[in-house]
């Protein structure tokens, strides 16, 4: 896989396990399939990282989801 495919995959899940968290928490509820989706976030952002030449910086990144979502399209 891509290093910028998987980087803006596990940004995006990663942003949509925090709703999943609060409402978890709201509920009184363990949030046991948001802590998962967390994990895997992570798993990918850090693959990234590891995979991709130098890294990423933080002023890469709206670049980085641009291209991806150009890609797809």
């Amino acid at each position: 896989m891509d290093p910028d495919t998987s980087m803006v995959i596990g940004m995006a899940v990663g942003v949509l396990s925090i709703p999943a968290i609060v409402s978890a928490f709201a509920d009184g509820r363990t949030p046991r399939a948001a802590a998962v989706s967390l994990v895997i976030a992570g798993g990918l952002m850090v693959y990234a990282i590891n995979t991709k030449d130098g890294g990423y910086q933080v002023r890469d990144l709206p670049r980085v989801i641009y291209g991806v979502i150009g890609d797809i399209i």
